[in-house]
């Protein structure tokens, strides 16, 4: 049996980390424990006072898709990532590490006046709280020529992140992107990521979950913003007639997954996060592992819990364990 290929598309960012004291983020006007989005100027001067703290700050590649197929990759399956970044010194480590750690980096770092590599600028104070700072960049800017459909011979799981659909050349990226997966005999899908960006593009994402998509994953706030109710089963209920496979987390409740008529609740292990970051994105990497290596659909929804688990348990995206041992132990696979 050939290893399952799977392809992710998203953004780049490297993660940017330091350690720092509370009135430095004072000083510098950074809302603490929070995500906020920043400009290229502000991204220079965060850079900037983390050189000057005296410590070499950690460069981890980052991004949604990137962490899920990190995580994929470390079960064992082949994964390539289609992302953008510039031939900076950021880019260039970005690409590096990422085929270092396994993962095929597509499209090589893009030369000349461009804008710089996207990053996250992480100050991580004593008590644990990391206060992330992200300029988009050169990954917001990815479009279907960045896509090639050669890429795709042998792949049989495509993977989407909702944030690149906010802006048509990302989205004219997706619809190639799995018009080739689907010409190789592959699975297409995509994470919603946000319902404010489904807010944004709610017809839009209709129109690519009713369409191309073969299996989406959201939670509760996505799905109810994407059919405008508060109920989330009626959500579900029009999910289900949209698309192949609806995948439902639910916040430290069991996860949700609907296949036609097959519906099954994933249950999830409660635990005290150390770090939220990841959760998301390594639930879908244990759930397309146990798709594509052909477990029941309870098998992997259940994968995608134990690794979501597994992620949150420590600082840091990505598992720091072999989940197959885990998935031994419950008799997965």
């Amino acid at each position: 049996m050939t290893t399952p290929y799977v392809i992710g598309i998203g953004n780049a960012v490297m993660d940017v980390i330091a350690a720092t004291e509370d009135e430095s983020l004072a000083r510098l006007g950074i809302e603490k424990g929070i995500m906020q989005l920043i400009d290229r100027d502000r991204s220079e001067l965060l850079t900037a006072a983390q050189a000057e703290g005296g410590t070499h700050p950690r460069l981890a590649p980052g991004g949604s898709v990137a962490n899920t197929l990190a995580g994929i990759g470390m079960l064992g399956l082949k994964t390539a990532f289609i992302g953008r970044v510039a031939a900076d010194a950021l880019g260039l480590s970005y690409a590096e590490q990422t085929e270092a750690q396994g993962t095929v980096f597509v499209n090589p770092p893009v030369g000349g006046e461009v804008d710089p590599t996207s990053r996250s600028i992480i100050f991580v104070t004593p008590d644990g709280e990391r206060s992330m700072n992200t300029y988009l960049g050169i990954s917001a800017e990815l479009d279907e020529e960045d896509v090639n459909p050669a890429v795709f011979s042998g792949a049989g799981w495509l993977f989407l992140e909702g944030y690149l659909f906010d802006k048509p050349k990302g989205k004219s990226a997706f619809l190639k992107a799995a018009q080739a997966c689907h010409a190789a005999g592959g699975q297409a899908g995509i994470a919603l990521s946000d319902p404010f960006c489904v807010d944004r593009h709610r017809a839009d994402f209709r129109k690519l979950v009713a369409g191309p998509m073969d299996y989406v994953i959201g939670n509760t706030h996505e799905w109810t913003s994407l059919y405008q109710t508060e109920d989330l089963e009626s959500a579900l209920a029009q999910a289900r007639a949209d698309c192949g496979l609806v995948i439902c987390t639910r916040s430290g409740e069991d996860a949700i997954l609907i296949r036609g008529e097959e519906r099954v609740l994933a249950p999830v292990h409660k635990i005290v996060p150390v770090d939220a970051t990841g959760a998301g994105d390594q639930f879908a990497a244990g759930l397309i592992y146990g798709l594509a290596t052909g477990a029941s659909l309870a098998a992997a929804g259940r994968m995608a819990c134990i690794a979501a688990s597994e992620v949150i348990s420590h600082v840091g995206p990505r598992p720091e364990r072999d989940l197959r041992e885990d998935f031994r132990a419950e008799g997965l696979i």
